[in-house]
């Protein structure tokens, strides 16, 4: 299937927002706080080149609480059109966007009018990345019988950091624009 093809079998951005489950209040606290500069060079980009974004997302990403909200800022402010596939109903498109053999996201897919990819993002930031990498780093083995507290305790400081770090959003920002300038 063409990116095209996968970008109108996508949902809107507004039916993916109604399907958040966990993570629909930080999702709209980074939305409505995220304040996107000024940029009117990515700006004339995306226009002039009619970029679309296809996304790969599921409702219950932390990571994708994080980024896809930036993203729309970033689409409102282009007037860009975004599409958004989930991972496990449509691995098929996954599997062509995996990172390290792995089906992580998000991603963020910008095609151009006759669905040619432009340019990818994803999954993760490098700051982000970066702290990510560093829970996993301090988890004990998966077999440990703390493991699943220990976990749990992680993801709940990683989504308070998500949600409330403004200067991570900026960094977030500016990676997601090297992928389009």
């Amino acid at each position: 299937m063409q990116l095209n093809e996968w970008f109108d079998k996508g949902m809107s951005i507004e039916s993916y927002v109604n399907e958040l489950t966990d993570h629909r209040e930080n999702f709209e606290k980074i939305y409505a706080d995220f304040s996107m500069p000024d940029d009117a060079a990515m700006i004339e980009k995306i226009q002039n080149n009619n970029l679309k974004a296809l996304v790969i997302a599921e409702p219950w990403c932390g990571h994708c609480m994080l980024n896809i909200p930036i993203l729309k800022r970033i689409a409102e402010k282009s007037g860009m059109e975004i599409s958004v596939c989930l991972r496990d109903t449509h691995p098929e498109l996954m599997d062509q966007y995996e990172t390290n053999g792995k089906r992580i996201i998000p991603i963020f897919i910008f095609i151009d009018d006759e669905g040619r990819e432009v340019s990818k993002w994803g999954p993760r930031a490098p700051k982000v990345a970066d702290i990510h990498n560093r829970m996993l780093q301090s988890l004990p083995e998966k077999d440990a019988p703390e493991y699943n507290e220990v976990f749990k305790e992680k993801v709940s400081e990683l989504v308070l950091r998500f949600s409330t770090d403004q200067v991570l959003w900026d960094h977030v920002y500016e990676d997601i624009k090297k992928s389009l300038i």
